[in-house]
């Protein structure tokens, strides 16, 4: 087996599961063992943040029982059991996720099963039962990092998963859930451990990137450890668990300004507001060192919601030039504010607890990255 070519590395491999994942069929009486090579290949994607999925033919509570049985459970974070087409099951188990359907891969032991998930979708990557213990060796399943936050990933998402199950079953308002939640926004100077998840938010995150910039890993170094120059990243936590580091951003600092070069924001808290509370975060920071904030916007295909973002946040552009824009933030416009979120600066060992009730409904529901 070989790498695929031109497609991105995979994100979630989705199983069959008699005869794929175990040695039998749960619907014909067995009561059947896992494969051992399945289980090291779960255990080794997973430990490099690659998620698991399920999508397979039989009766989905039974199936159910008898991975809870095997202590599997809570390995898989969808599960699409049924009668239906696999390759509808494949499709649903990206919606769930909110990831690319290129992203997938599928491993059955049924030829026919295989055959008709690649003719639905191209660029599945799907793989024979007998070759799993094979696939932790192919390029497709080796993450450019791997980090002690995507070896969390499975975590996260089922975090997530826990927390949307709230919203649907809370009969209050947003403003209301959002304050439910227990928010905190951690920001601090990035440190050498930080910058391979800042550069990986930096070639994933579109929606929510200030100037459509990116930075190599050695490019981050350099900049964090620059007098001249601010590298900050903000991570999130709620009641839940973790989302993570979710936000980045990277700043000159000149004689009496700071100027946001690249502001990114992962698109899963979008709904949260969390693009607003670090520019708030931000602005507060700059301000106290005695600068006046400033930012550059540079138009994407994607990115327009940040200038949207930042217009709440109070700037106003001072200078165009054709799709870049500098921008000013003017404290006539107040300082923005957030949304139930317990702000802390790591840097400076304080918190802030702010409200803000319009906040969070501003921006939309992203892609996740």
């Amino acid at each position: 087996m070989t790498a695929a070519v031109g497609l991105p590395t995979v994100k979630c491999l989705v199983w069959d599961l008699d005869d794929t994942l175990w040695d039998g069929v749960v619907l014909e009486g067995d009561r059947p063992k896992p494969f051992a090579a399945a289980l090291r290949t779960l255990d080794t994607l997973d430990s490099r943040g690659i998620l698991h999925a399920v999508a397979s033919r039989g009766e989905r509570d039974v199936a159910e029982r008898w991975l809870e049985e095997c202590g599997l459970a809570d390995r898989f974070v969808a599960l699409e059991i049924g009668w239906g087409a696999k390759s509808d099951a494949v499709a649903a188990v990206a919606e769930t996720l909110n990831i690319g359907i290129d992203t997938l891969a599928f491993i059955d032991n049924d030829a026919f099963e295989r055959g008709e998930v690649a003719a639905a979708h191209p660029t599945v990557r799907c793989y024979p039962a007998d070759q799993v213990d094979a696939l932790p060796d192919l390029d497709d399943f080796r993450p450019p990092f791997v980090t002690s936050e995507s070896r969390q990933r499975r975590a996260m998402y089922q975090a997530e998963q826990r927390r949307k199950a709230a919203e649907e079953s809370t009969s209050g308002s947003q403003a209301e859930f959002l304050a439910s939640l227990g928010l905190t926004l951690t920001v601090r100077r990035a440190r050498p451990g930080d910058l391979e998840r800042a550069h990986e938010l930096t070639v994933r995150t579109h929606q929510l990137n200030s100037t459509g910039l990116t930075f190599s890993l050695e490019e981050l170094r350099d900049l964090a450890a620059s007098p001249r120059h601010e590298v900050l990243v903000a991570r999130l936590t709620d009641r839940f668990g973790s989302y993570g580091t979710i936000g980045l951003a990277v700043s000159d600092l000149l004689d009496g300004e700071q100027r946001l070069r690249l502001l990114l924001m992962s698109c899963r808290v979008l709904s949260r507001g969390m693009g607003r509370v670090l520019i708030g975060h931000i602005v507060r920071r700059a301000r106290a060192a005695g600068r006046v904030p400033r930012a550059e916007f540079v138009s994407t295909a994607h990115n327009r919601i940040t200038l949207v973002t930042l217009g709440f946040a109070g700037f106003v552009p001072v200078e165009r030039d054709g799709d870049r824009m500098l921008l000013e933030h003017r404290p006539d416009r107040g300082e923005p504010d957030s949304p139930h979120v317990r702000v802390i600066d790591e840097d400076t060992d304080a918190g802030t607890e702010e409200e803000d009730k319009d906040a969070g409904t501003e921006e939309g529901e992203g892609t996740t990255t």
